[in-house]
């Protein structure tokens, strides 16, 4: 099935707080290239996550360390012209690859501007704490910014592997602390990734003017993301617990990123007995 106008506002800010007061979920996936931007926009998918996951979906990376930034402008890029031509009206975000935020907020308001430049309408980045500072800065040069706590692939080393986080008391403790930062400091929203389900509705809860993402995280999120390929069936590796394959029983792309949107928004995915901790 091809891409086709969809017939709605665009996505926005607002539009989005206007969904999350009303108790609609936020659903959002990944996508890398023109195609699968324009179809999963069709679909009803409000955000388009141009993650550096590409290091590994499309690269062959082994993780995200290697993403440089000229490849997250170049898929940004890719997939805001794919929007273009369909007159798609999802909301697109672009990661800053590890490496491109780290050193100082100059560094990263001019890696930010390199993606906002390329089509993104937002960036995002990976960690607490010491991020806080770099949020603030980018939100107040009128740069929305989406966080990232919990698992962040590109500290996955310095994490010691792919594991649950925020499991015990001093950890929970510690990314509930970091998130009302990051909320404080003007992030608009924040993936939880590998959170226990119950610290991540909790989150949620106290977090109201930041929108938390959940992958991993449980069902009390105000949104979910998948990785695209993963939500197809189609990976590399082994199949994380927290996706289903929305490309079983379905005809097309199109109809498995409908099921997609359907299941968040109807609240049967994610199952916190299949897909959370």
């Amino acid at each position: 099935m091809s891409a086709t106008t969809p017939q709605r506002p665009s996505i926005t800010l607002p539009r989005l707080a206007e969904m999350r007061a009303r108790g609609e979920k936020i659903t959002m996936l990944t996508a890398y290239d023109a195609t699968y931007a324009a179809v999963a926009d069709a679909a009803g998918v409000e955000c388009i996550l141009v993650g550096d996951s590409l290091g590994m979906v499309c690269q062959g990376l082994t993780s995200t360390v290697g993403v440089t930034l000229e490849s997250m402008r170049y898929h940004v890029q890719s997939v805001v012209r794919g929007l273009e031509r369909a007159q798609g009206r999802a909301w697109v975000i672009g990661d800053l690859p590890f490496g491109s935020y780290q050193a100082s907020c100059e560094e990263a308001l001019r890696s930010a501007t390199v993606l906002m430049q390329a089509g993104a309408q937002m960036v995002k980045l990976e960690g607490g704490g010491w991020t806080t500072d770099t949020v603030h800065f980018l939100v107040e040069r009128g740069i929305p910014v989406c966080a990232h706590l919990g698992l962040t692939p590109q500290t996955v080393h310095a994490l010691g592997g792919y594991r649950v986080q925020g499991r015990h008391e001093d950890g929970a403790a510690q990314l509930t602390a970091h998130a009302l930062e990051l909320q404080d400091a003007g992030a608009s929203m924040v993936v939880l990734e590998m959170v226990p389900a119950n610290l991540s509705t909790e989150l949620t809860q106290k977090l109201t003017h930041c929108h938390t993402i959940g992958i991993g995280a449980g069902n009390g999120t105000a949104g979910q993301v998948l990785v695209m390929p993963d939500m197809l069936g189609v990976n590399l590796g082994k199949t994380p617990k927290f996706v289903r394959n929305f490309l079983q029983g379905q005809h097309s792309v199109q109809e498995a990123f409908a099921a997609y949107v359907a299941a968040v928004k109807d609240g049967s995915f994610p199952d916190n007995t299949q897909h959370a901790w």
